[in-house]
């Protein structure tokens, strides 16, 4: 790997410390915000049960609440990104993340399911644009070869996020009222408001732009990782990688990408937005649910991050598409055992391996679409990609309080999750392999430099 300038290049030494220091200062900084963000959209889950029943709505109405979040996350997710490229990632994400922080603080306000259908449409415009930012925001310091040790520990930051949030939750849920004199459930919109508010000023003042602006890299560092990235942007375009932004919105192997990663996170927000309730249903009594079922929540977060580590130490070895859809169809198979079980033990245990086996795809997943897309089209087609899956969040959870409405179960929601995604493993199959061919002429390098490494 040389950097073509006059500085000469980093020894394997010097480039293993380089990446050290990149993924200390970098990945804990936009961690916290995703982490921030993943409560943000979860906490509906865990109020759920108190807000509803202030507010009068049905589960069908809360499903309808935590979906309307995604419209405007959707509809703005790609310009997001385009404007991210302009303006920088520095002050577009510290923008994106103090905006939805006043939002959620207002939030604590509503009184009325009208009024919180307005809120959450807010909070999702307010909010667009940071995930699908943030893995572009990635792509400008991470080369091929350390991406996937650098997605996989951003992507870590979602299942602690629901060890984080569930107890906060659980506190707020005791306490916020006697604290700040509020409902609970209206106490944890406020603080976390106010919390997100705190960490987007932090984002302003500490997040470099790219690695040119960083203090803390040498020049020869600095020189290093362009010449690195510049020379795989050349080698992208040499064999067919998209470079434009109305080529990846116009690639079909994208919007199949798009379908795939729909099928991947289809049972994620229904699963964070309900899982509390479905336990509630395994208890004999109910008068310590709402702190004991959020406790409870948190369990299958905990066993994901185990499973994302473990995994990520193989996944280095293995083709992005074989790393990917292992843990789909574990995925998979942990929803349909759900589906069918009326022990409470096992019914945990099966949310477990079902919510293990998504979060520890998604991050294998990411490191595809880098494959085909570059400079504007990676912009606009992981925008694209994020946009479209994010469909799954206004689907699935009003799907999702829709069907235990008119059932009274969630038995066949968990079936038609488990069903979207072994779809999206198929379609993965297919058009993946194909975005591997275009990244196979360095896909020997990839193996072996991979090593150098984060671990």
């Amino acid at each position: 790997m040389t950097n073509g300038s006059a500085a000469p290049a980093l020894d394997a030494a010097a480039e293993h410390r380089m990446w050290r220091k990149i993924g200390i200062r970098i990945l804990p900084l936009v961690g916290i915000a995703y982490v921030i963000s993943y409560i943000d959209r979860a906490n509906l889950g865990y109020i759920a049960k108190p807000m509803s029943a202030d507010l009068s709505m049905t589960s069908a109405q809360i499903g309808l609440a935590a979906g309307l979040f995604f419209i405007g996350y959707i509809l703005v997710e790609v310009p997001s990104n385009m404007a991210l490229r302009r303006f920088g990632a520095r002050l577009w994400i510290s923008r994106i993340i103090i905006t939805w922080g006043i939002v959620t603080v207002i939030t604590g306000a509503v009184h009325s399911a009208t009024q919180l259908y307005i809120a959450r449409l807010a909070l999702g415009f307010a909010e667009a644009g940071l995930a699908a930012g943030i893995l572009l925001y990635l792509t400008f310091w991470f080369p091929k070869k350390q991406r996937a040790w650098a997605m996989s520990t951003f992507f870590l930051m979602i299942p602690i996020s629901g060890i984080i949030g569930a107890p906060i939750a659980a506190a707020l849920l005791k306490w916020g009222g006697s604290l700040l004199g509020i409902a609970g459930w209206r106490s944890l919109f406020v603080v976390e408001g106010l919390l997100t508010v705190v960490v987007g000023l932090i984002i302003l003042a500490a997040l470099p732009n790219r690695p040119s602006a960083a203090k803390w890299l040498t020049a020869q560092e600095k020189a290093h990782i362009s010449a690195v990235l510049d020379a795989e942007a050349a080698q992208q375009v040499e064999h067919g990688a998209a470079t434009g932004m109305r080529e990846a919105l116009l690639d079909k192997k994208v919007w199949a990408l798009a379908l795939a990663f729909f099928g991947i996170v289809f049972g994620l927000y229904p699963i964070a937005f309900f899982l509390p309730t479905m336990i509630d249903n395994f208890q004999d009594s109910l008068g310590s649910a709402n702190v004991s079922s959020v406790l409870l929540a948190a369990i299958p977060s905990a066993f994901a991050i185990v499973t994302m580590v473990i995994w990520s130490k193989i996944a280095i070895r293995k083709s992005a598409v074989f790393s990917t859809t292992v843990p789909m169809a574990i995925g998979a198979v942990g929803l349909l055992t759900a589906t069918f079980t009326q022990n409470g033990v096992l019914f945990i245990v099966a949310v477990c391996l079902s919510v293990a086996g998504i979060y520890t795809a998604m991050p294998q997943f990411w490191r595809i679409p880098a494959l085909s897309l570059t400079g504007a089209a990676a912009a606009a087609g992981i925008a694209l990609i994020n946009s479209v899956s994010n469909l799954s969040g206004f689907i699935g959870p009003y799907m999702t309080g829709y069907i235990e409405t008119r059932t009274g179960s969630y038995t066949y929601a968990l079936l038609t999750i488990a069903i979207i995604m072994i779809v999206g493993m198929i379609i993965l199959l297919t058009v993946g392999r194909r975005a591997e061919q275009i990244g196979a002429a360095d896909a020997t390098n990839n193996q072996h430099d991979v090593t150098t490494g984060v671990k």
